[in-house]
């Protein structure tokens, strides 16, 4: 019972603070100026959502569910509904958020670092006035896993490089494809975070562990079938961790209604 706590406890923190039933983001202040346009998509472009100094932000050939990700910080799994074009259409936004804002004085240290709480709901806000999006959330208990030492010697590192964008993924860089998994500058709540994409559930830290870490463990089977679960499992025992499957709750931004942008 004592655990259960725990852990119910964790993931509660996990959440936003205004994860109760919403439609709109909590702040009075959008973005200064902000520009919404269909992308082209362009050979080699990068692509996703970038940070820069004074809180300006760019958003290159994402989809309208990718940018609910970013808005409400959560994984794909976790935004339901909406017609099949969020999934699909990209769009470019460059937005700019007002110079007295805590964000325009902002330095991220490096344009892959993820917005901040401030952006999140300045980019919720440009949602539902250019896309007139509608949405409640919903907090349900559910599967999830939860990060923990396992029973062999931590194989991490410390990092080589603390100035590094927080990485994990595949050995070879990229998603993670069945050789195994590698880190570079990555603390415990981000590598859960990170994994949790791939699992479709929740992952929450509960190892200890401070800090960030760089790490590498190769993966390899004779199943001729590629499964990116048990390859996550494999290797994050391979590095001393361990995931262990649990209850408790999770949210799920549920889309009520949505329309193509407006124009500029």
């Amino acid at each position: 019972m004592k655990t259960r706590t725990i852990l119910t406890l964790a993931l509660v923190l996990m959440l936003p603070a205004d994860a109760a039933l919403a439609q709109t983001p909590s702040i009075n202040t959008g973005f200064e100026v902000a520009t919404v346009k269909p992308s082209k998509t362009e050979p080699g472009r990068a692509l996703g959502l970038f940070t820069y100094p004074g809180g300006k932000i760019i958003a290159s050939a994402c989809t309208l569910k990718y940018l609910m990700m970013e808005a409400f910080d959560v994984r794909a799994f976790q935004v339901e509904g909406g017609p099949a074009w969020i999934n699909d259409e990209r769009y470019d936004i460059i937005a700019l958020p007002p110079a007295s804002s805590k964000s325009g004085k902002s330095m991220p240290p490096y344009p892959k670092a993820p917005p901040n709480p401030e952006q999140r709901e300045m980019l919720q806000m440009l949602l539902v006035d250019r896309f007139q999006l509608k949405f409640h959330r919903v907090n349900k208990e559910g599967p999830v896993y939860v990060l923990v030492r396992g029973n062999v010697a931590l194989k991490l590192q410390d990092p080589k490089n603390k100035d590094e964008f927080p990485w994990a993924g595949g050995l070879g860089g990229g998603g993670i494809n069945g050789d195994g998994l590698a880190g570079q500058n990555i603390s415990m709540p981000q590598l859960a975070a990170r994994l949790s994409g791939y699992l479709h559930r929740p992952v929450v830290d509960q190892t200890g562990l401070k800090g960030s870490y760089d790490f590498k463990y190769e993966y390899s089977t004779d199943e001729s079938t590629f499964d990116v679960v048990s390859c996550i499992f494999a290797s994050v025992q391979g590095i001393g961790l361990k995931l262990k499957a649990a209850k408790g709750p999770v949210e799920t931004i549920i889309i009520d209604h949505v329309e193509r942008p407006s124009e500029n």
